[in-house]
Order: C-alpha cells, then sequence, then structure tokens
C-alpha cells in the first residue's frame, strides 16, 4: 500500500512548486511535478518592438537576471541577420561568467547546503578541530579556531533564544544528515560568508550592464562605451577592477565552494546512486570565443546524450521543427491543433480545468500544471551543470576531462556517479572552476582587443536597418544556470507577431507527456529512500539539485481583478 505526501510549496527555489509522491516500502514509486503559476510573458511581448523585448523578457526572474535578456537580443540578432563587434561578445561572455560564479554559488550554499548541512548539530563541533580541518583541504585564511569559535557562539545565541532567523524549520536532527559537527560548521560559516561575497561579484553586471538585477543590454552590441580616460565611460579603472573582481571569485571558487563541496560529498557517496532519473542529457552551448554563430568555438559545447551513453553525442537544431515540441496533454494550456508545436507555431491560451487553489486535491490523472512540456524529438530531456558537463566530457574536451577525472578520483567513485543527486550538485561546482577561468580569458582578450585599438561596442546602423524584412523568424539560445534556454521569435511588420520562451525549468519540472514519458524531476525522484514521510528532506535533496527556477510567471488574477491564491513562506 502506498502513502502521497505532498511538498507544496517547495521552498529555496525561485517560483512556486508543488511535488506530490507516492511512498511504498520506504521509496518513492512514483512523482508528480507541479508548476502551480502560470507563464504568460510571451503575450505580454505581442505587437511590441523586438529590440525592446529583452527589457521584458530580462525580468522573468531576479535570480536568472541577465540570461533571459542575453538570448533575447540574441535572438532578434538572427532575425535581421546582426554580428556584433567582439568587443561586446566579450563583454556579453564577461557578465555570463559572473553570473554562474554568482548564482552557483548562491545556490550551493543558501539553497542547497541545508539538505546536507544540519546547522543545530554544528553547535557540538570543536572550533580547534574544526580549524584544523579547514586548513587541511584549503588555504582559505578565515579558518582560526577562534574565528569558529566565535561563530558557534553567535548561532548558539539564536537557537536559545528559539529564534533560528534564516535557519528555522529545518529538519535538524534528521537522520539523513551524516556530516560530522566540525564539517557542519565550516559548511555553516561559508554559507554566511557567501552572503557577503556575493555582492561583490555582480558588481561586473553594474559596470558592464549599469545594475544588477536586470543589467542593460542592446540589440547590435552593448550599451556600454570605452573610452579608458573618460570618468563617464569604460575607463581603464573600471575594467582593471572588473579583473580584480574576477580574481576574486576565482579565489572564493577554488578555495571556499570546492572544498567545502568535496568533503559534503565524500559523506554521501550513497547519493551518487540516487537521483539519476531519465539519462537523457541536453546542452544548446554557449561562452563563444569566436562569435556567437561559430558554434565550434562554445566554451560550453552543445549536444544530446541519450540513454547515459557517452561515447555518442547527437547535435541539437533548434530551427529544425520536428526536433524541439512542446506538448500539453497533461497541462492548463490548449492548442487549436493536435500534438506538440515548435516554438515558432507555439501558442499560450491558458485553459485551466484543475480545482481551485491551493491545490488540497491535485488530480493528476489529468492536467495539473502550468508548465508545457518539451521534448527533443520526442525525448524527455535533462538540461543543466550535469547535462553540460557530460556534454563536454563526452565531446572529448580536455578542460572538463581534467576536472571530472580528477573529482571521481579523488571521491574514488565510478563515471556512472555522475549520473545521480550527488553527479548533479558536483557538476555545478566543477563547471564553477571551469566559468572562473573562462571569465579572465575573455577579460584579457577583451583588453587586448582594445589596446590594439579596437574600441567598437555597437554598430547603430546594424541595430536600426533602412528596410526591415516584411517577415522574420529567429532563434536565440543559451547556457543559463539551470540549463538550456531559448527563445523563438517572428516579427511581422517591426513588431513582434509571436514570441515564445522555453525555459530549463520547462525542460526538468514539465508534466508527462501524451505517451506517458516523465520528465526529470519525476523520473529522479523514483527509488529515492525517504526515511520519514513528514520530513521528506531527500525530497528536497533530489529537486534541489536542479535549481528549480519557476519564475517564468505571472501572479492568477480572477476576472475581478483579485488575487486567487497568496503563499507566504518563511523558510522550509
Amino acid at each position: 500500500m502506498s502513502t502521497r505526501i505532498v511538498v507544496d510549496p517547495v521552498t529555496r527555489i525561485e517560483g512556486h512548486l508543488r511535488i506530490e509522491a507516492d511512498i511504498e516500502n520506504g521509496k518513492i514509486k512514483d512523482a508528480f511535478s507541479s508548476g502551480t503559476m502560470v507563464r504568460l510573458l510571451e503575450e505580454i511581448l505581442r505587437g511590441r518592438d523586438p529590440r525592446d523585448a529583452w527589457a521584458y523578457v530580462g525580468r522573468v526572474c531576479g535570480v536568472c537576471t541577465s540570461v533571459h535578456s542575453l538570448t533575447s537580443v540574441r535572438c532578434v540578432e538572427d532575425a535581421l541577420d546582426i554580428v556584433i563587434p567582439p568587443n561586446a561578445e566579450m563583454v556579453r561572455n564577461i557578465m555570463f561568467c559572473a553570473q554562474y560564479m554568482h548564482d552557483h554559488v548562491v545556490h550551493f550554499y543558501h539553497l542547497h547546503a541545508m539538505d546536507w548541512v544540519d546547522v543545530v548539530n554544528a553547535l557540538k563541533a570543536d572550533p580547534k578541530k574544526t580549524s584544523e580541518l579547514a586548513q587541511s583541504i584549503s588555504n582559505w585564511p578565515k579558518s582560526s579556531p577562534g574565528y569558529f569559535s566565535d561563530l558557534q557562539k553567535r548561532i548558539t545565541k539564536f537557537v536559545e533564544s528559539g529564534q533560528l532567523g534564516i535557519f528555522s524549520n529545518g529538519y535538524w536532527g534528521h537522520s539523513a544528515y551524516k556530516l560530522p559537527a566540525e564539517v557542519n560548521l565550516i559548511g555553516l560559516a561559508h554559507y554566511l560568508e557567501a552572503l557577503e561575497w556575493q555582492k561583490e561579484i555582480v558588481k561586473v553586471h553594474t559596470i558592464f550592464g549599469g545594475k544588477n538585477p536586470h543589467p542593460n543590454y542592446l540589440v547590435g552590441g552593448m550599451a556600454c562605451a570605452i573610452s579608458t580616460d573618460d570618468v563617464s565611460g569604460l575607463n581603464a579603472e573600471r575594467l582593471a577592477y572588473v579583473g580584480q573582481l574576477l580574481q576574486q571569485g576565482k579565489e572564493f571558487i577554488e578555495q571556499v565552494y570546492i572544498p567545502d563541496l568535496m568533503a559534503i560529498a565524500s559523506f554521501y557517496k550513497d547519493w551518487g546512486a540516487i537521483g539519476g532519473g531519465l539519462g537523457n542529457y541536453m546542452s544548446y552551448g554557449d561562452l563563444p570565443w569566436n562569435g556567437y554563430r561559430d558554434t565550434s568555438s562554445y566554451k560550453f559545447p552543445q549536444g544530446a546524450i541519450l540513454n547515459k551513453d557517452i561515447s555518442k553525442v547527437y547535435d541539437v537544431d533548434l530551427r529544425k521543427e520536428d526536433e524541439v515540441q512542446e506538448f500539453i496533454d497533461n497541462s492548463w494550456y490548449e492548442y487549436k491543433g493536435k500534438g506538440g508545436l515548435h516554438p515558432w507555431k507555439g501558442e499560450s491560451k491558458i485553459n485551466y480545468t484543475g480545482p481551485k487553489p491551493p491545490f488540497e486535491n491535485l488530480d493528476t490523472t489529468k492536467a495539473y500544471s502550468y508548465l508545457k512540456t518539451p521534448r527533443w524529438k520526442g525525448n524527455a530531456m535533462e538540461v543543466g551543470p550535469l547535462a553540460r558537463v557530460l556534454v563536454g566530457y563526452a565531446r572529448g574536451r580536455e578542460e572538463f576531462k581534467m576536472v571530472v577525472d580528477k573529482a571521481l578520483k579523488d571521491l574514488n567513485v565510478p563515471v556512472t556517479a555522475l549520473f545521480s543527486t550527488l553527479g548533479r550538485t558536483a557538476a555545478r561546482g566543477l563547471e564553477s572552476t571551469l566559468v572562473a577561468q573562462w571569465g579572465l580569458d575573455f577579460y584579457n582578450q577583451l583588453i587586448d582587443n582594445i589596446k590594439k585599438g579596437d574600441v567598437r561596442m555597437a554598430d547603430s546602423s546594424k541595430r536600426n536597418p533602412e528596410k526591415w524584412p516584411a517577415k522574420a523568424l529567429g532563434v536565440g539560445h543559451s547556457e543559463a544556470p539551470r540549463g538550456a534556454l531559448a527563445h523563438w521569435i517572428n516579427i511581422e511588420d517591426e513588431k513582434i507577431a509571436n514570441y515564445q520562451l522555453v525555459v530549463p525549468t520547462t525542460w526538468n519540472a514539465s508534466p508527462r507527456d501524451g505517451k506517458g514519458q516523465v520528465s526529470a524531476y519525476e523520473a529522479a525522484l523514483r527509488d529515492t529512500p525517504i526515511a520519514d514521510p513528514k520530513q521528506p528532506v531527500e525530497i528536497l535533496r533530489t529537486v534541489h539539485s536542479f535549481d528549480p527556477c519557476l519564475a517564468c510567471a505571472v501572479h492568477l488574477y480572477d476576472e475581478e481583478g483579485k488575487h486567487i491564491s497568496r503563499i507566504s513562506v518563511l523558510g522550509d
């Protein structure tokens, strides 16, 4: 006999996600992923100037703060056949790398670490032993006994007062937590340090894009002028500061994030056989070294892997209508026709048939999500850090092989351990080390180009063509921190006729398709052991390993403009 448990809302994510799981004999037999907020940004864009779309789609999310804007300008540039100057490409790449560094560190410490780190248990740690352990795995300067002792005293006061603040409502003391007290204390210390560090790296976006979140982009280039002697432009001082911030970010990742990741992973090797899921992985590729159109120059290579077979990587073509299609068999939408639609022919008409919120009796035998169900050549695919690392590894890229093989050796686990919740979490850290170095490489390339006298950042004639095509189709893609992202645009008479976003979490968190094929979340949760159904920390571990982001949504109103449902969540 199975018991169904519901986690709603799943917290420490962006957006609103509901997970229902059937537990049988201490394991998840089946699971259902439901996005309970509606996406309709596509309708807001109809009839607008294509060159303005980036400013709207950038507001999809405050976490994926720049990738939607980047993807948007790329799809318009594709439609209008615009090639941007090399400096603009490098600036976009540097901003991309800065966001990855920020996003991955924040995810590990502030969204995911508490699934593995027991905050209350850290109070039992010996500060001297903690210091010795910290110094044995890293050269990070903040590792003295006094430092850990002072931190422990601060947290003790919170616990004794009954006010854990940001650490309230955790499953502290759960049998699934395995870390020694000293490792817990290190994780807690770096959780707090990462809060301070993360506000520094985003300054890269403010220098190049004017602000963060939602920095400025520009169809045809970037809206930041290089003027090495002008105080109002990208002068030598500001450019030097960017290099300093990138170097500091690289140091934090290498001396704090990665040592913590490997230390924690060493106590949870059993999770190298849990949460594998689909076994199908896809990356669109990104970070062009020789221009966006030269896909062979991408630092993140493009490709798809099926059935965990890393001996073969398939090419992906976002223009072919039989490759990427979105289905709505179990989604609250309706199509004029039947079957799946390529995004250039995509529709976004809501057809809600579910129960009245707050979804206490969600019928998962019928439509149960506001997410559509994308498929690649009919296959459910996982996207994200693990997909990127596996594609890079399978493509034979030396940088990927080096970091992956070293991690497998250090943990003494086989390559099959990558296909798991642990592998997914580790992949995020491994690619962070690569991105940290690539950010500096792109920075050096930008500086060298400027020194050679090239200060071009945009071409206004290309951005404002004398004559537009009557109709034009474009697709722009990126690798958001959470995975493969693409925007498709239809332009008619200089206006947006149709605009479709297929975001990473749509790939990973979507409901079943018409053939009954589950998507990544639902597949990964199957067979996950649950020690206590009333405290399902194991569900959070696997779901958080994907870093969900369901914020491509607007609040849902009734016909009188009132809120139907409002959720307030503090902690877990």
